[in-house]
Formats: C-alpha cells, structure tokens, sequence
C-alpha cells in the first residue's frame, strides 16, 4: 500500500515546481508582452460580447466563455490576443480571449495597445543586445545598459531631467626595464596598473525618457536608434 502522506508531500512539491516552469515558459515567448512590467497601472476591459477563453495564444485548449459585461484584468498580449484575468462559470481563470470581445473607456484603446506591443518588442530586442535608444525610458536604458557611471539630475514639479554616463575602462599595465647588476640582462618589470577610460555614452532624458545620446567611436557611434517614446493610456 502507498503511504499517503509522502505521497501528498511529493505532490505538494511538484506542483509548484511544475506551475513555476509553465509560467517561466510563457515568460520566454517573444511574441507576448507582459503589461505588469512596463505600466505602473493595471489595465481593465470590459467584456461586451460573450467570448472563449484559452489557455494557449493559439486558442487550442478552451477553458470556457468570459460572459459579457464584467471587467476583467489585462495582463499580456500579443498581435493577435490579449491574456486576461476574467471570471467563467463561477472561477476566476487566467487566460486567452480575442481583442474584439473588449472594449474600453478610451477610444483609442486598440490602438494604443497595438503600438504599446510593437514598442516593447523592439526595445526588448534592444535591452537584450545591450542597447540605449531616443524614446526609451531611464528604467529600460539601466536593463540595457546597467547602472550608470555619473549621473546628473534636476527635479521639476514636471518632472526629472538630466544625464547619465556609461563609461567603459580598461586595465592597462605599465612597465620598467631594469638592468641585471649580476648579468647584464635587461628584462622587463611590471611597475603599475592604471584604469584608463576606453569608451563613453551619455545618455540625456527629460521626464524620465531619453532625448539623445552621445557615444565615443569605440563604443558603437554611429547612428542612434529611435523608438516610439512610451504610450500614455487614460482611464
């Protein structure tokens, strides 16, 4: 016979396990933005047409129908889906459901969630090789680029302006040649190591988003990428 209570101890173990390497797999879609990560408020929609839900983007596993009139929490999306946190047969379910089923107080809500997600698929592209863009937030450039070298700031009832640096070292050994007393030899002997600056980026922002950036040549240089500063919802 099984003993039940290391049964249910393994059980209470995997699940967990097993709930956190689903949602690390969702994580890892490049094709879904998650909203939690890049607004400070949650988004509400209201249901206006009756709709399944999915578990999967690509609405094969249906987990029920969102009933029309109630709000429902907006929590990721791709160009094809939006991932909600809706109520279907009694239970609060987390899933996929199409954009038509929704709509919102502001007019513009389709749109602007549209060029929300094709925003933050191109600067999540940039974070990840480690790149600064005009219309980037100071809170993305520091996921590209790191913590900034100096930083200098003014405060406004606007809002914060100001600049980063991001500067580049590079160790570089420095050397004596000593003479031999004994032998005559002349060889080569390590006096110092100094810390000399290799290349810089200068990141300048006004109301926490970045107006230009000024790069040495051996730190890229070149043409400075732009994207579309972040869109502003009202609720």
């Amino acid at each position: 016979m099984i003993k039940l209570l290391p049964l249910l101890l393994m059980l209470g173990l995997a699940f967990p396990a097993m709930a956190e390497s689903r949602r690390s797999l969702l994580d890892s879609d490049p094709d879904v933005v998650y909203l939690d990560e890049h607004l400070d408020q949650p988004i509400e929609l209201r249901v206006i047409k009756a709709a399944p839900i999915f578990s999967d983007k690509e609405g094969k596993r249906n987990l029920g129908t969102v009933s029309a009139n109630q709000k429902v929490t907006l929590e990721a999306m791709t160009d094809r889906a939006y991932r909600v946190s809706a109520k279907t047969g009694g239970n609060k379910v987390k899933g996929w459901v199409a954009p038509w089923a929704f709509a919102s107080k502001d007019p513009n809500f389709v749109e602007n969630l549209r060029k929300l997600y094709e925003r933050q698929l191109e600067v999540g592209k940039l974070i990840a090789e480690n790149k600064a863009a005009i219309g980037m937030t100071v809170e993305e450039v520091e996921k590209a680029l790191g913590a900034p070298t100096k930083t200098k700031a003014r405060q406004t009832e606007k809002g914060r302006s100001g600049s980063w640096e991001f500067i580049d070292y590079e160790e570089v050994s420095h050397y004596n040649y000593v003479r031999d007393p004994r032998t005559g030899r002349v060889f080569r002997q390590l006096s110092h190591v100094t810390r000399e600056e290799k290349g810089k980026t200068i990141i300048e922002f006004e109301d926490e988003v970045v107006t230009a950036i000024e790069q040495s040549e051996n730190r890229g240089g070149g043409a400075v990428k732009i994207v579309v500063p972040p869109v502003v919802f009202v609720w």
